[in-house]
């Protein structure tokens, strides 16, 4: 068998890395005024799914009105209320200490439980919020500061982490930076709650560097030794779970960074960071990749670097640059970047209208393709681009494009059957852990209820012709020409061809 399926995966893969070479012929019009085109690239690339609505309110903006609009729209707080423990105290460590195993293993449940539902509230939010590129924001930064909640397991920690990032995700990044340096999630996860002057912990150090800030290459060894000096003290109160300031663990003595000597504290360490040009140049390139293209222009990278750090590092001011820039419209950068998981999954619920008040099944399906959200897979986080594309991903992304278009059919009530024939033999199928939680998620994406043909004919409108409304659903769900054009003149039949299409992979 492996033999037969292995030419497929890499027919299907040489197909998609293909597809990412195409140039898309759509070009800003000459006077940057957006174009049908120009518009849903725009709103694609800063949200998750387009509607003809909104392509509309955005075509004939010129780009600094565009850019302009979408920043002014962007929040600071969810729509979506929050899961009402977010508001209860924690679980102190004085009583989780004198818990039984058993209850210990309780509480741990609780907080698994509670992660789950603090997944399924997130995507609620990216569905419904008024401003997706808030929310595109504060995955990206989620991403940028990545923390695990597996490591942390007080999950309130984790949403007040994700409120933090949301808070300041069109904001001031030095801000930023000085809220989740005391943010005691990730002073969890980066081991500095139990930092202290006789054993300073440098992991922190070195990753508000190499990864929250100038770079790899930009700091030496001893650097990280100072820093993490500075550091000391920075700490969590075990009882309440709030940033602690530990002045007796802390290291008062003299350090020197960067070449600079003085007593440094923790702010002024950071201070050091925020003066150096590699931080504003490091960022900005991060964002080039996440919304232009996979390889940045180095001398535009610098000018907008320059640009920000300018402007207090005001990242509504270099988000407005990066939008308004030619390669942001340049014919060669789209269809250039591969959707993530949770850019795929959210963006096909939006795109086709896909709404449910179950929504663990689409989280799972993430998950499975390879992003679980507050679980990322080291400090580093999910690495992006072409990486989220391989064999057993690219079938996954397949499986669950089948299960969502094939939904008319109703399997739920055969696996059922199936499963209740199993049990009256005796033998029912071993199923892991996984596989029944894969098997929950089918059963909950087979009661979904939402229909294709409304859609598809709202889209295709029933006053043109079999042509001219293959061509407007194309443009409306794919970043570039398809493959190949639907010979079926079902509108219904033509999206079921454009989510199979490589491009769809693409944004």
């Amino acid at each position: 068998m492996k033999s037969n399926t292995r030419p497929r995966f890499g027919t299907i893969y040489a197909v998609f890395c293909a597809a990412t070479l195409v140039v898309q012929a759509a070009m800003a019009a000459p006077d940057d005024k957006l174009s049908g085109d120009d518009a849903r690239h725009f709103l694609n690339r800063t949200g998750f799914a387009a509607s003809l609505t909104e392509i509309d309110a955005y075509t004939g903006l010129t780009r600094g009105q565009a850019a302009e609009k979408v920043v002014a729209a962007a929040r600071d707080v969810a729509v979506t209320p929050p899961p009402s423990w977010v508001t209860e105290p924690i679980t102190p460590a004085s009583k989780v200490r004198d818990m039984t195993p058993e209850e210990r293993q309780a509480e741990l449940r609780m907080n698994n439980d509670r992660a789950a539902e603090l997944r399924e509230w997130w995507f609620r939010e990216m569905l419904n919020t008024p401003s997706p590129l808030t929310e595109r924001m504060t995955l990206f930064w989620h991403n940028h500061f990545a923390t695990s909640q597996q490591k942390v397991r007080l999950t309130k920690l984790i949403y007040t982490q994700n409120a933090l990032l949301r808070n300041s995700a069109m904001g001031n990044f030095g801000y930023m930076l000085r809220q989740i340096a005391r943010d005691p999630a990730m002073l969890i996860y980066l081991d500095n709650a139990n930092s202290r002057r006789e054993q300073p912990n440098e992991n922190f150090a070195r990753e508000v560097m190499e990864l929250f800030s100038l770079g790899e290459g930009n700091y030496t060894e001893q650097d990280i030794k100072e820093m993490a000096r500075a550091f000391t003290g920075w700490s969590v109160d075990r009882e309440t779970g709030e940033f602690l300031f530990r002045r007796g663990a802390h290291d008062p003595g003299m350090k020197s960074i960067f070449g600079k000597k003085a007593y440094f504290e923790g702010d002024q360490a950071l201070d050091l960071l925020l003066r150096r040009p590699e931080t504003a140049q490091f960022i900005t390139r991060k964002l080039w990749k996440e919304f232009v293209s996979p390889s940045p222009d180095t001398a535009e990278v610098n000018r907008i670097a320059d640009v920000f750090r300018k402007s207090g590092y005001n990242i509504s001011t270099l988000m407005k640059a990066i939008l308004t820039t030619d390669a942001f419209y340049a014919a060669e950068n789209r269809a250039t970047l591969v959707k993530s998981p949770v850019e795929y999954v959210v963006g096909t619920m939006k795109q086709f209208d896909i709404q449910t008040s179950n929504l663990r099944p689409f989280v799972f399906a993430s998950a499975l393709l390879g992003q679980n959200v507050f679980a990322p897979p080291n400090v580093k986080g999910w690495p992006g681009g072409q990486a989220w594309i391989n064999t057993a991903t690219l079938l996954g992304r397949k499986q669950f494009i089948d299960r969502l278009f094939k939904n008319e059919d109703r399997m739920e009530s055969v696996m059922n059957a199936l499963d209740e024939m199993a049990e009256r033999s005796g033998t029912p199928p071993p199923l892991g852990r996984v596989q029944r939680q894969q098997r929950r998620a089918e059963r909950a994406m087979a009661a979904l209820n939402w229909n294709l043909d409304r859609w598809s004919s709202s889209v295709a409108y029933a006053n043109t012709n079999t042509r001219d409304g293959i061509s407007m659903m194309a443009k409306l769900v794919l970043p570039m020409t398809p493959s190949s054009m639907p010979s079926s003149t079902k509108p219904a039949d033509w999206a079921r061809a454009f989510v199979t299409d490589p491009a769809y992979q693409l944004k």
